[in-house]
């Protein structure tokens, strides 16, 4: 099974990241609310420990979940399917056959270009989004001459396969 691009644990780690903005808002903000009152305890250690030192756990914590998921995300393109294989706490195994494959999609985000990676969405026939995820078949942190190199093998499968009656 192939693997994602070394670089997707950067990927997943600023993914699972982004909550932490909302964290650092709150302590700014409750902070300048505090000192507005007139309160003098928010400046001292206890105050420092506890709202900012849970920063860097969660830093340390996403880092080590972005491994962990990097490690086993994986896929194969077989003759007839596409196997995904995912999930740290929870595994999911995926088969995709290439007559269901409706549309491929390249998508680059902001995060994943300046990374210099992309995403490949498979959409396939009778799937509406479970699970929160808009495609079937989601690999994420692809270096883009593999998922256009994929994208195109794929096309060829699909063509290759016989379609409706």
């Amino acid at each position: 099974m192939e693997k994602l691009h070394p670089r997707a644990v950067w990927l997943f780690f600023i993914r699972y990241s982004r909550p932490l903005i909302f964290w650092i808002i709150f302590l700014i903000y409750y902070h300048g609310f505090s000192l507005a009152r007139g309160c003098t305890y928010c400046l001292d250690k206890e105050y420092f420990i506890k709202g900012w030192g849970v920063i860097p756990l969660y830093l340390l914590v996403a880092y080590i979940y972005s491994r962990l998921l990097y490690a086993s995300y994986k896929y194969q393109l077989t003759g007839d399917t596409l196997k995904i294989e995912r999930g740290v706490i929870w595994k999911h195994y995926s088969s995709i056959p290439h007559e269901r494959i409706q549309n491929i999609d390249i998508h680059r985000g902001v995060v994943a270009r300046l990374l210099g990676l992309s995403d490949l969405h498979i959409q396939t026939a009778g799937y509406s989004g479970y699970g929160g995820r808009p495609t079937e078949g989601y690999l994420p942190g692809l270096d883009p001459k593999v998922s256009e190199q994929l994208r195109e093998d794929l096309i060829k499968k699909v063509r290759g396969t016989k379609q409706g009656f």
